[in-house]
């Protein structure tokens, strides 16, 4: 079953981009409410309690159709939050390198291109839901707790959280401002290594 996963650094760690009061409550309260309720869901089918919950939503068909909403949102919400909190870092923000840049350039111009795409998706999306760098650095969103892994069998290599949950207490309705301020907490290091394993694999 499920756990919290702890964060690697202080719910106050992201200073003024993203509080402190937001971090505690996004992370004790939504996502373990996501953790919950997939593990409640989960006592119904105990042949199933010990995939990953990669395999879980990733193959969906194979969840009994009574728990498959809940494994769908609620599984979907602790595997996108999980990365959500590797995405970001006190010592976030400025641009990525290497093969990253590089590519990032190749599709989007420059990396101020790509920012505007992404953040233009980020903003406009309409509702609840996230965006999403893929492997081939494409930029897609999914509403809800979807997944890539839910269409494509992709993990991503970075996210982005719009839900308002995510923002409101800080940003009110400027949706615009909160996705600003996160490009200061990028924690491109984390989104290289996912690129270079990538290309390690290939």
């Amino acid at each position: 079953m499920f756990t919290l996963p702890d964060l690697d650094y202080p719910y106050d760690a992201l200073g003024t981009y993203i509080s402190k009061t937001i971090m505690e409550l996004h992370h004790t309260k939504h996502h373990q409410t996501y953790i919950d309720k997939v593990n409640a869901a989960l006592e119904q089918a105990p042949d199933l309690q010990d995939k990953a919950i990669e395999e879980l939503i990733s193959n969906l068909d194979d969840v009994p159709e009574q728990i498959r909403t809940v494994v769908r949102n609620h599984g979907g919400g602790h595997y996108n939050h999980s990365l959500f909190w590797k995405f970001m870092s006190p010592h976030g923000g400025g641009e990525p390198g290497g093969k990253l840049a590089d590519g990032l350039k190749e599709k989007y111009g420059s990396y101020q291109g790509f920012i505007d795409v992404f953040s233009d998706k980020a903003v406009s999306l309409f509702g609840s839901g996230w965006v999403w760098l893929e492997p081939d650095l494409s930029i897609m969103t999914t509403p809800n707790q979807d997944s890539p892994l839910m269409s494509d069998n992709s993990a991503p290599l970075l996210g982005l959280d719009v839900w308002e949950h995510a923002y409101y207490l800080d940003y009110t309705y400027k949706r615009g401002d909160y996705v600003q301020a996160w490009w200061h907490v990028v924690n491109w290091p984390e989104v290289e290594s996912r690129f270079a394993a990538l290309k390690t694999s290939d």
